[in-house]
C-alpha cells in the first residue's frame, strides 16, 4: 500500500467545517447568523477596490513579481511601520506573502529544524500548532488561563523549561485568537528579554494590530506593541486580512530579521514563486489616508458591537470570559449553560441546527479545557450579534 505522510495527520480547522455547514443551511433557505469566522464584514477599502479595478481595466499581464513581493508594496509596508510605530524598517526586510499563513510557513521553515521545540499558548490559534507539527517540530503548549490573561509569561516559560527542557522558539499573538487578549509593552519587553537570554526565536503574530479597545485611545500602545520596537531578532507577522478586511485577497507580510532574510527569500521563491500579483497591486491602496479612515470606522463599529455583546453577558449566564482587549472575538466558558451536552462541540452543533447561529467550540483552540469553551466572532456587526444573542438565550432556555 502506498503510504500517506505522517506529517499530514493534522486535525482539520473546525471553523472551516462549520462554515461549510453554514453554506449548506443557507443554500437550503435557512436564515443563519455566522459568528464563527474571523472575517470583517464590508470588504476591502475603496482605494483597494479602485486599484484592483484599474489593474483589470488596463489589462495588465500580471506576471510573476519578486519572490518577496513588489518593491513598491514592500516600501509601503515599511512606511506603515514608520507611521504607526515610529520604526525605521528597511524595505529589504519586508517579505510580502500569501496571507499571514504564508509568512508563518516561511518563518517556521527558516527558523526551526526538525525536532526543534517551539512553545505557544494554549488556548491558541490551531494553525500554529498544526503547521509546526507538519514541519517536524515539537510543539510545547503553555497552559495559559485567566490568572495570566491567557498569555505566556517568563515565569511560565521558566517552569516549562525546568520541567521539559530548553526551547528553540516561542510563538506569541497579541491580540490573540481566540481570546482577544494582549500583552503590554512591559510584558512584551520581559518576554523578548527572556527569549534573548535563552537563545529562543520569537515569532510575533500581530495581524490584529489596530483592532484594539484601549482604555485611553491616545495611549502610544493603543494599536499594539510591535516586537521590533524591542528586539530585531524576532520575526513579525502581519496581514491585510483583518484591519483592512481583505481576507480573500490572501496577502500578508513578515518582517525578517537579518539572519533569516536570505533563507526566507530563497524559500519564498521555491514555495510560492511570489504572492498574488493582482492583490499586491491593489494592496497599495490600503495605505492611503482614505483607506486608513475606512479601517478606523470599521474598528469603531467593532467597538460598538463588542459593547453590545459585553452588555448582555449577564443574561447569557456563562462562566469566565477572556478580556477582549483586541481583535473581534469573545472566548467564554459556557459554565452551567453547557447543560446536558457532553461538550461545547455538541452544544455548538445543536445551536446551529436548531437556531441558525454558528459559533466555534473551544476544542479547536485548547485540547485540554476547550471542551467547555466557545468563541464568538463579533465581526458580523451589532444587529447580527444582538439577534444571535436572543436566539442563544431561547436555545439555552429550551435546554435548561
Amino acid at each position: 500500500m502506498i503510504k500517506v505522510a505522517g506529517r499530514a495527520a493534522v486535525p482539520p480547522f473546525e471553523v472551516m467545517n462549520i462554515l461549510d455547514r453554514v453554506a449548506q443551511l443557507r443554500a437550503a433557505g435557512r436564515d443563519v447568523i455566522s459568528l464563527c469566522a474571523g472575517e470583517p464584514s464590508g470588504g476591502a477599502p475603496d482605494d483597494v477596490q479602485r486599484l484592483a479595478a484599474q489593474a483589470h481595466a488596463d489589462r495588465l499581464e500580471l506576471g510573476y513579481t519578486s519572490a518577496l513581493g513588489l518593491r513598491t508594496l514592500r516600501e509601503a509596508v515599511a512606511e506603515h511601520y514608520r507611521a504607526w510605530y515610529g520604526l525605521e524598517v528597511p524595505a529589504e526586510h519586508v517579505a510580502i506573502t500569501t496571507g499571514s499563513s504564508g509568512a508563518f510557513v516561511l518563518a517556521f521553515l527558516a527558523a526551526f529544524d526538525v525536532g526543534d521545540r517551539v512553545a505557544l499558548a494554549r488556548p491558541g490559534y490551531p494553525a500554529y500548532r498544526n503547521i509546526l507539527r507538519a514541519l517536524g517540530c515539537e510543539v510545547v503548549e503553555i497552559d495559559c488561563g485567566p490568572a495570566d490573561r491567557f498569555q505566556p509569561t517568563p515565569a511560565a516559560l521558566d517552569a516549562l523549561v525546568a520541567h521539559s527542557g530548553p526551547l528553540d522558539g516561542l510563538v506569541l499573538a497579541s491580540p490573540a485568537n481566540p481570546t482577544g487578549t494582549m500583552v503590554t509593552r512591559a510584558e512584551l519587553d520581559a518576554l523578548t528579554r527572556w527569549c534573548a537570554a535563552q537563545g529562543v526565536r520569537l515569532v510575533s503574530d500581530e495581524i490584529y494590530h489596530g483592532i484594539t479597545y484601549p482604555t485611553d485611545p491616545a495611549a502610544p500602545d493603543g494599536r499594539g506593541v510591535c516586537a521590533w520596537e524591542l528586539d530585531r531578532t524576532a520575526v513579525v507577522v502581519s496581514s491585510f486580512s483583518k484591519y483592512w478586511g481583505m481576507t480573500g485577497w490572501r496577502l500578508g507580510w513578515a518582517l525578517m530579521p537579518a539572519d533569516l532574510a536570505p533563507a526566507m527569500d530563497a524559500l519564498a521563491g521555491n514555495v510560492a514563486l511570489c504572492p498574488p500579483a493582482p492583490a499586491q497591486l491593489a494592496a497599495l491602496g490600503a495605505f492611503t489616508p482614505a483607506a486608513y479612515a475606512q479601517a478606523e470606522e470599521r474598528v469603531a463599529d467593532f467597538a460598538r458591537t463588542r459593547a453590545v455583546l459585553l452588555g448582555r453577558l449577564d443574561r447569557l449566564g456563562w462562566g469566565p470570559v477572556a478580556p477582549a482587549d483586541g481583535a473581534f472575538y469573545l472566548y467564554a466558558d459556557l459554565g452551567e449553560q453547557l447543560g446536558h451536552f457532553p461538550d461545547s462541540t455538541a452544544w455548538c452543533a445543536a445551536l446551529l441546527e436548531e437556531t441558525g447561529v454558528a459559533v466555534v467550540p473551544g476544542s479547536d483552540f485548547d485540547g485540554a479545557r476547550g471542551h467547555r469553551f466557545v468563541r464568538l466572532s463579533f465581526a458580523a456587526g451589532a444587529p447580527a450579534v444582538a439577534e444571535a444573542i436572543e436566539r442563544i438565550l431561547a436555545f439555552q432556555a429550551a435546554h435548561a
